[in-house]
């Protein structure tokens, strides 16, 4: 599979940046945010052959009252701070903090990807692929004709109807954001 021509990548955040909380639960706060092995790294040499890394990532909790937009923004500057410790750093953030059916930019909708594309006016469905570790991401990526890419690490452990449709439908299955950057973006090791 060539993913050769690639110079924007869009990850979703829980599951592939950091450690995902069981189904139902939330990364609520900054003592709770864990980056996952090799994903500063992963970014890193993203960074460094050129391509944009962007975070496309729901945040329901918000909607929910869980955490505010500002106990995100915290998170999210703890997230860039841990990934320049390894000199890596992430080009966009963009998230939705509603509620399910109350907006266009919660995934599987498109709204975060078409700001981002306005924010980065060479981005297209052509040049970019969605990394993501459920459903709803790679039918976002999907929608717009974007490669997708699926995270499923713990597929074989835990049998799930999402999941599983979601594996079909990906154009590739990955352990880890690390596995897929090295395999299948021609990047060598640091």
């Amino acid at each position: 599979m060539d993913f050769t021509n690639i110079e924007y990548v869009f990850l979703d955040r829980d599951g592939v940046l950091n450690r995902k909380p069981p189904r139902g639960q939330f990364v609520t706060c900054c003592d709770e945010f864990e980056l996952l092995p090799g994903v500063a790294e992963a970014v890193l040499h993203l960074n460094r052959s050129g391509r944009k890394a962007i975070v496309v990532t729901n945040q329901r909790g918000v909607a929910l009252g869980l955490y505010s937009l500002e106990d995100l923004a915290r998170m999210h500057e703890l997230l860039q701070a841990r990934l320049a410790d390894c000199g890596a750093r992430l080009d966009g953030i963009y998230v939705c903090p509603h509620d399910v059916g109350q907006c266009s930019c919660r995934k599987p909708q498109t709204g975060l990807f078409e700001q981002a594309f306005r924010d980065f006016p060479s981005a297209d469905a052509g040049n970019s692929v969605m990394i993501g570790d459920s459903l709803r991401d790679i039918e976002a990526g999907q929608r717009l004709g974007m490669r997708t890419v699926l995270i499923a690490e713990d597929a074989s452990q835990n049998y799930d109807k999402e999941l599983e449709r979601a594996k079909t439908l990906a154009e590739l299955c990955v352990a880890s954001l690390p596995d897929f950057v090295h395999r299948y973006l021609s990047v060598r090791p640091l």
